[in-house]
Formats: C-alpha cells, sequence, structure tokens
C-alpha cells in the first residue's frame, strides 16, 4: 500500500469549558492513503467534524486547541506549523467542503471573486487569469451558462449551484485531499445524487483523496474504501468497507446498523440506539458507550476506556469484549 498523504496520530483536541478544557477528540488516529476515499461515520456531536477543523487548522481561538499528538500531511507535521504556513496548505493542498454552502459562501462577492481569489492567493495568477480559470472551473462542475452565472452572488444561485461553486473552489488549486464534510445534507436526493456523481468523477480525473464525513451509511457503502466509525470523540472501529458492513463488532457499530430501514423488516421497524451521545463534559468513566450498549457492562467497561485493538488484518475496535479475547 502506498504510503498516506495523512496520517492522523494520536491527536487530542480540547475546547475551554466552564470546567476546564474538556477533550472533543481525543487519542484518534486515521490514515488516508492516495486516491482514497475514507468515510468517517457517526452520530451529531461524535467528533467527526471537529478532527477534521483540527486537520485544517480552523479551530477556534483562543478556545480550542490541539494538546497533544501528530498531524502528518505529506511528511509535515501540521500541528507545528505556524499560521502562514498552514495558509499554503489550506485551500491549496488540502480543500474542504462545508455542510451548508450558505454560510461558507461570501454574499457580498460574485462566485467568481470567490473562486478567482483563491487561484491568485494560491496560484499567483493575474485578476484576468483568475476570472477566466474561475469560469472554466464553474463550467467543469456542471454549473450552465457559467460566464453568466460567475457574476451572481450566492443568494441568487439554488443549494445545489452553491455547493457546484464549493466544490469549484475547493477543487480550483487541485488538492491531493479534500475533505467533504456532509456536503449534501441540505440538498434534496436528486441534487444529492448529482453532487456525489461529480466528485467522485472528478476525483477520477484528478486522483486526489477524498475524507467524507457521513451519518448515511447507505452513502458509505457506495463510495468508500475504508471507514471509520467515531463515537464521544473516538474512534471506535476502523475496517475496509467491505469487511465492516460484513463483520461489524463494535456494539454501537452493530447498533447503527440495526437502525437502518431494510426491505422485508419486521413490518417496517426500527431499532434505534436508546439516549443519545454524552456531552463532553459528561463522559463517564471506562467507555463512554456503556450506559447505551446492548451488552451487559463489565467492570472493565465502567472504569477505564478500551483500546483501539486490531482483532484482524485491517479491522481495528475499540471494546472491552474483543480486547479480552485477543489476551
Amino acid at each position: 500500500m502506498n504510503d498516506p498523504i495523512l496520517d492522523i496520530q494520536g491527536p487530542t483536541t480540547r475546547f475551554m469549558a466552564r470546567q476546564g478544557l474538556v477533550a472533543a477528540v481525543d487519542h484518534v488516529g486515521l490514515a488516508i492513503a492516495p486516491r482514497e476515499t475514507v468515510c468517517v461515520v457517526g452520530e451529531s456531536g461524535s467528533g467527526k467534524s471537529v478532527m477534521a477543523l483540527s486537520v485544517m487548522g480552523l479551530l477556534p481561538r483562543p478556545h480550542g486547541k490541539i494538546t497533544e499528538g501528530r498531524i502528518d500531511f505529506q511528511g509535515r507535521d501540521l500541528t507545528r506549523l505556524s499560521p502562514g504556513e498552514m495558509k499554503q496548505i489550506r485551500g491549496n493542498r488540502i480543500s474542504m467542503i462545508f455542510q451548508e454552502p450558505m454560510t461558507s459562501l461570501n454574499p457580498v462577492f460574485t462566485t467568481e471573486f470567490q473562486i478567482a481569489e483563491v487561484l491568485r492567493k494560491h496560484r499567483g495568477m493575474t485578476g484576468k487569469q483568475a476570472r477566466a480559470e474561475a469560469i472554466e472551473m464553474l463550467g467543469l462542475v456542471g454549473i450552465p451558462e457559467p460566464r453568466k452565472r460567475a457574476a451572481d452572488y450566492p443568494h441568487q444561485l439554488s443549494g445545489g449551484m452553491m455547493q457546484r461553486v464549493m466544490i469549484a473552489m475547493a477543487l480550483s488549486c487541485h488538492p491531493v485531499l479534500m475533505i467533504a464534510d456532509e456536503p449534501t445534507t441540505a440538498l434534496d436526493v436528486t441534487i444529492q445524487a448529482q453532487i456525489l456523481d461529480l466528485m467522485f468523477r472528478l476525483k477520477t480525473e484528478t486522483g486526489m483523496s477524498i475524507w467524507f464525513i457521513t451519518h448515511d451509511l447507505g452513502l458509505v457503502a457506495d463510495i468508500a474504501q475504508k471507514v471509520a466509525v467515531m463515537y464521544a470523540g473516538r474512534i471506535v472501529e476502523q475496517a475496509e468497507v467491505r469487511e465492516l458492513f460484513a463483520n461489524p463488532l463494535h456494539p454501537y457499530t452493530i447498533g447503527l446498523f440495526n437502525s437502518l430501514p431494510r426491505i422485508g423488516g419486521k413490518k417496517g421497524r426500527l431499532t434505534p440506539i436508546p439516549g443519545s451521545v454524552p456531552g463532553l463534559d459528561q463522559l463517564p468513566s471506562g467507555c463512554a458507550f456503556q450506559d447505551r450498549c446492548a451488552s451487559t457492562a463489565s467492570a472493565d467497561c465502567r472504569t477505564h476506556p478500551p483500546e483501539l485493538t486490531e482483532i484482524r488484518s485491517g479491522h481495528w475496535v475499540s471494546c472491552h469484549l474483543y480486547n479480552k479475547s485477543t489476551d
């Protein structure tokens, strides 16, 4: 396997709260190889977006900071770079598509200006060159009449078109890694399919890697090579997509699959996971999933968090059920 372009090695991201620092991301590990699509799944509040913002250097200051670990991107530890050095990477070698384009695009600038600004900053283009390239990028992502639409402001575009503009901005500097944070959540099903087809066609053409954040396991099955399941700031299971879908091991992952609708199920009833992800300031001692787990919690579950353990080749699980079986 190729060396990873991104290797996240145990960083912990903490935020200042009333009771002190709390960990939103806790000693996570994730590697993304060239041309690979990796999906990170989990409920809201599990830490998926915070992990991506940590990599991008977009944590709110001074309340959020990385306190431990490394984030290696093409051999450089991003946690040790200056703000100026990060600006040269962010939007250039690593790009990000956010969940809600209306809040990500600047409402007072045209789409052409916003794409051209990235090109001038990172690729050193003149204003004329950047404007021409911006129009070409709008055409590349399937926006009709790109020259006309280039003069539009975000509020003049549909949700699908705004997301296409975000993709055009993300691709304009030919990144080697694109982070997509639930980019189709706010779109209807038809537009979702169009956006996903576009993203993965462009991935094939450019050779970039994609880190896709989602809570949609059905989508994961279609697009990913590898999956990481997050819960309460930690990765609790990680495997190749076929392996994970065939043999989910962590009780949380099993619960996610059991909550999916199935044709021919018991009168259409779902089996939800009881409760919700605990707040960062309310994490129990031991395993964070203990109060929602379908298995009977042991003394170990109550006293110390399980380690992420490789159960079989490439299949990692953080659960005392499996830690014991490997002793």
